[in-house]
């Protein structure tokens, strides 16, 4: 759990594994409560059983609690695969790069397969379950869904099934967006002709209150939009992609059967407008609910690695953390997190001395400890 009065960081990878840490600097009210009682939740010891993502049906929905925090998750299925296996890296020290493509060399809709969120071009987050600010809170909704039938039995072939659902207010909130501010809020599906806009007045005003999204999975899986009917541009993609948040930069205009157009430009932007390209992978770090930085394994320098008598290279946590402008001495908690589940609570002065590894076969992950 996190502690109160301190602050949190966290730090997630596409694969291997999920860092957070707690910071003993801040005031008393700033730091968020963690419990198994809300949020991405710790990992649950029934673990393996199985549960079937959730088929929703938007009209079918209903809501049925405002403030009920949220509970343990049921029972989820995770599936692994085997790393593959290659020959030694003379260079890097690991295996071969041919068996691992870079996510800047993803084209098409695999480019936007981590939903980031932007703010004027900025990332400033990613909407992925498992790195959900700690303070965002839960709406419960139930749904009515498939289930099947036994035999020689009257059983209805459904069942009625609870879902998290989150307000885009919310979000924007706990990562440090002030609403107010706020000009326009494009939600990219995987058309971009297909893109939701909405003002900064909707978003204040009370029907921004049924401005949802939600997970394909319940606990996982791509985020899915809500909307409360006719509520700003009416487009709803049946995914987000990203997310665009503009408070100080000129919005792009949405061209029917073309485009995000970005002003002054004339043909339409299909990565990030005043970016580039959209961020995958990665090991994302969380400070305060607040994405604090990515570690790269090409972004990093091999003049800060030590490297050992197999020739695998070992960067010094803290050191990289630093670099990023991430101040470890103040942590007091550390989480790893692997699978879209906090897994486990490490030593924060520990943490300060740690190495870790990243090879090709970790595809975007990194290797913590010993």
């Amino acid at each position: 759990m996190f502690l109160p009065n301190n602050h949190a960081m966290r730090m997630t990878c596409k694969t291997i594994a999920m860092l957070v840490l707690i910071s003993s600097c801040g005031s008393k009210d700033s730091a968020p409560k963690v419990t198994t009682e809300r949020g991405p939740t710790l990992v649950d010891p029934d673990e393996g059983k199985g549960l079937q993502p959730i088929e929703t049906v938007r009209e079918k929905m209903q809501q049925v609690d405002k403030d009920t925090p949220d509970y343990d998750d049921p029972n989820f299925k995770r599936t692994t695969t085997a790393e593959p296996k290659g020959e030694k890296d003379t260079k890097k020290g690991d295996s071969q790069d041919s068996e691992w493509v870079p996510a800047e060399n993803k084209k098409g809709a695999s480019r936007w397969k981590d939903t980031g969120v932007y703010l004027d071009g900025k990332p400033v987050g990613f909407l992925q379950w498992a790195e959900l600010p700690a303070s965002i809170p839960v709406v419960w909704f139930e749904d009515k869904v498939s289930a099947n039938k036994r035999p020689g039995t009257n059983d209805p072939g459904w069942r009625i099934a609870r879902q998290r659902m989150y307000r885009f207010t919310d979000y924007l909130t706990a990562i440090g967006v002030d609403i107010k501010r706020v000009k326009e809020l494009h939600v990219y599906g995987p058309k971009l002709t297909n893109t939701l806009i909405v003002t900064g007045k909707e978003l204040q005003s009370e029907k921004a209150k049924s401005f949802f999204f939600r997970f394909g999975s319940n606990t996982g899986g791509k985020a899915i939009p809500s909307t409360p009917g006719e509520f700003g541009n009416s487009k709803v993609p049946d995914k987000i992609s990203g997310v665009m948040v503009y408070m100080n930069k000129q919005p792009p205009k949405l061209v029917p059967d073309v485009g995000m157009i970005v002003p002054g430009e004339t043909d339409p932007n299909t990565g990030v407008p005043y970016f580039g390209q959209p961020l995958r992978g990665g090991i994302r770090l969380y400070v305060d609910d607040k994405l604090g930085g990515i570690i790269k394994r090409q972004d990093l320098d091999p003049k800060l690695a030590d490297t050992d008598k197999d020739g695998v290279m070992h960067y010094k946590l803290a050191e990289v953390m630093k670099r990023l402008g991430i101040d470890t001495t103040k942590s007091v908690e550390v989480w790893v997190i692997r699978d879209e589940r906090w897994h486990e609570k490490l030593d924060a002065a520990a943490v300060t001395k740690m190495s870790f590894t990243a090879s090709s076969q970790q595809k975007g992950g990194i290797l913590i400890g010993d």
